[in-house]
């Protein structure tokens, strides 16, 4: 097990393979064992990074620790780089991951070559009407949880991001993610801790457009378009004058289809390093 401390928090992270440095940032209340599929499909070309983000699985808290900010996750992944990198890395990051690597663009110049940002839930990147929308979604969501626990919170989400996972399309062999107690209280953390962190946080969007890494905004390829995050997606892009690449599958391809999803990065990250 590798453990990093930072101020607040120990991170626990796993590295596999070789060649140049990726980290894979995952999305929602996903550990670093929610690319299990993903992971050993990349690892013959890179050196693939994966960690619990502070507060999830074995990412530890420190006692009476501040509620964690964006700007916390950020520093973690500098931190984190840092240890395993020996210059500017490339990144992969999914939704709340993507989110993240956008904050350490902006706020830790020189530590990402190259950023994949897919379907980042950033609503500081929407028009104003659409910001308070998402906003509003996310706080109804927290509102659900906190009446309703779980139960009351998936059906939300899932409306949000406009998935279905008992009838959505995947590729066949995958490794079962259960609802496990851990992966529970990774979505309290979730919902109560890190969506506040997303709403409260005040990055402005101008901060992203020359960063010096690399940004690729990605979409799913069967994403709903009305999809807040897709919609950030879409915005960041057109902030930096570019078009988004589309990846396999919808808001939660990379681990509903990690073989084409795999094939996808490489070659999207070829010559990037």
């Amino acid at each position: 097990m590798n453990a990093l401390p930072v101020p607040g928090a120990t991170l626990h992270f796993q590295v596999e393979g070789s060649g140049p440095v990726l980290l894979l940032s995952q999305s929602g209340e996903g550990d670093a064992d929610r690319t299990a599929d993903l992971v050993p499909l990349l690892a013959d070309a890179f050196t693939v990074v994966t960690y619990d983000r502070r507060g999830l699985s074995r990412s530890t808290l420190d006692p009476a620790a501040p509620p964690v900010t964006m700007a916390d996750h950020a520093e973690d992944v500098a931190r984190l780089l840092a240890e395993v990198a020996d210059g500017p890395a490339l990144m992969a990051g999914f939704s709340m991951g993507g989110a993240i690597g956008l904050q350490v663009a902006a706020r830790h110049p020189g530590v990402l070559g190259t950023l994949v940002a897919h379907e980042p839930v950033t609503p500081n990147l929407l028009p104003a009407a659409d910001r308070a929308e998402h906003v509003g979604e996310l706080t109804a969501i927290q509102r659900a949880y906190a009446s309703g626990g779980l139960a009351a919170a998936l059906p939300a989400i899932t409306r949000h991001l406009g998935i279905d996972p008992a009838h959505d399309e995947t590729e066949e062999g995958l490794t079962s993610q259960p609802l496990t107690a851990r992966r529970q209280a990774n979505f309290g953390f979730f919902i109560g801790t890190e969506f506040t962190a997303v709403m409260e946080d005040d990055l402005a969007p101008a901060e992203l457009a020359h960063t010096g890494t690399r940004v690729i905004p990605a979409i799913g390829r069967t994403t709903r378009p009305s999809v807040h995050t897709y919609r950030c997606a879409l915005a960041l892009a057109e902030l930096l004058g570019t078009e988004p690449v589309t990846l396999p599958g919808g808001h939660n391809g990379n681990t509903a289809f990690p073989r084409a999803t795999a094939e996808t990065i490489k070659a999207v990250l070829a010559g990037q390093a």
